[in-house]
């Protein structure tokens, strides 16, 4: 196994029926932009009844019929938030846990110190989060995994990830190895993927290779290192 291969991302998830939610950040191949990008899929009505709306300069979840919402407690949450010269991706309501801990002082990890795994049994479903710190003309990032220690919930474990940026590099990290009952959790390191220069490109990719009966929104993000302006792509199944 080639440990330093840089896989394509539509190559790696699009045999996979059930990746879960996915959070991808690095670098474009020029080495010009910092990249994120954050997708959530989903199984039953309840999850698949979402969209992705822009607020305040970030994303947030949203019923796409209020009517059908049977439990919105893990569904609807801020995903993308920025804090001064950070940029934050999580799968559910941390991002507000790591904006007020940027506010309070803390670290990225130390923030999450205070959360664990979604209370979702028997599948234990990971929190998984990154940001994006931009200085001096380019950017570092973290990536944080927490999840279940035993198939009991009995604890949680906390993984934690810091990277360097590299031209045309990303790392991508997600809540599920593939389907399953119960849904086998994101095992391993975060996967190295290729970060294209084009937006659309990549957009495509990323959306191309979900499952087409279980995607449900994605959202990637380009900021120009050089100028910091922003060029983003959203895309909802139901529209």
């Amino acid at each position: 196994m080639d440990i330093y291969k840089i896989n394509d991302i539509y190559e790696l998830i699009k045999d996979n029926s059930y990746v879960g939610r996915g959070i991808i950040t690095g670098k474009s191949a020029d080495g010009k932009k910092a990249v994120g990008a954050y997708f959530i899929m989903g199984r039953s009505a309840n999850s698949r009844n979402r969209i992705f709306s822009e607020k305040d300069g970030g994303i947030i979840t949203e019923p796409f019929d209020a009517s059908k919402v049977e439990d919105p407690s893990l569904i609807i949450y801020t995903a993308v938030r920025r804090y001064d010269n950070k940029l934050i991706l999580t799968n559910g309501d941390q991002t507000d846990t790591i904006y007020e801990g940027l506010k309070q002082g803390l670290s990225f990890n130390n923030a999450l110190e205070s959360r664990c795994f979604e209370p979702d049994a028997p599948n234990f479903t990971p929190r998984i989060s990154a940001m994006i710190t931009f200085a001096d003309g380019d950017f570092s990032y973290q990536m944080s995994i927490l999840k279940s220690i035993d198939e009991k919930g009995s604890d949680c474990a906390r993984y934690g990830f810091s990277y360097p940026s590299v031209p045309g590099l990303g790392h991508f990290i997600h809540t599920y190895v593939q389907d399953g009952d119960p849904i086998p959790t994101f095992q391993g390191e975060p996967e190295r993927i290729a970060i294209p220069d084009d937006i659309d490109a990549f957009t495509e990719s990323i959306w191309k290779g979900l499952n087409e009966d279980n995607k449900i929104s994605l959202y990637v993000t380009y900021t120009d290192l050089e100028t910091m302006t922003e060029e983003h792509r959203l895309i909802n199944k139901n529209k």
